[in-house]
């Protein structure tokens, strides 16, 4: 009898270690996957901050072309450089994302621009890295989502303090006025 006890006892013990073990390297792979899919849609926020000074070179060269919306172009591009934090990040990346816009929406008034191969060629390389940077943002969203509900769910909320893993935040679009589609005056 004493050895059964003593049987029962240490299966539950390596079941109760294999429990902690399990949920604490859950939570420790969701939240490096976090942190890797972040790192992901940074990266391409900077490949696409260094396509814009080229892009707004070659816009430069378009005879009258409004200087306002260049301006615009660059503020936002410098504000998306600067951003620390997935809120500033996220914040600066629709500020861009906007200016880039307007910027695209005002260049079509300019036929010899955007015949030009080089102008083409940029706004190609960014719609790319603006497709590539949906599906990052959309990938960290599903990642924080899953590291989110293991937090607030039943073991692995219990395990959360001693693996050291914390929510994060969604990464959201800061501007509602990007859904909207630019509007461009040219009256005068």
């Amino acid at each position: 009898m004493a050895l059964v006890l003593l049987i029962v006892l240490i299966l539950v013990a390596l079941a109760i270690v294999l429990t902690v073990v399990v949920q604490f390297n859950k939570l420790r792979r969701l939240d490096q996957l976090c942190i890797g899919s972040f790192a992901d849609i940074d990266t391409l926020l900077t490949k696409r901050a260094d396509l814009v000074p080229n892009l707004v070179q070659t816009v430069t060269g378009a005879r009258d072309f409004e200087a306002s919306t260049l301006e615009s172009v660059t503020k936002a591009r410098a504000a998306s450089v600067q951003a620390a934090g997935i809120e500033q990040k996220a914040e600066a990346d629709a500020g861009l994302t906007a200016a880039l816009g307007r910027l695209f929406a005002v260049a079509e008034a300019y036929p010899q621009l955007t015949a030009t191969a080089n102008f083409r060629d940029l706004q190609a390389q960014l719609a790319e890295v603006e497709s590539q940077l949906q599906f990052s943002r959309q990938f960290y969203n599903d990642t924080v989502v899953t590291l989110n509900t293991a937090l607030r769910t039943i073991p692995s909320m219990w395990f959360a303090g001693m693996a050291g893993v914390s929510t994060r935040p969604v990464y959201q679009e800061a501007d509602q006025a990007r859904r909207q589609a630019p509007t461009v005056d040219f009256s005068g």
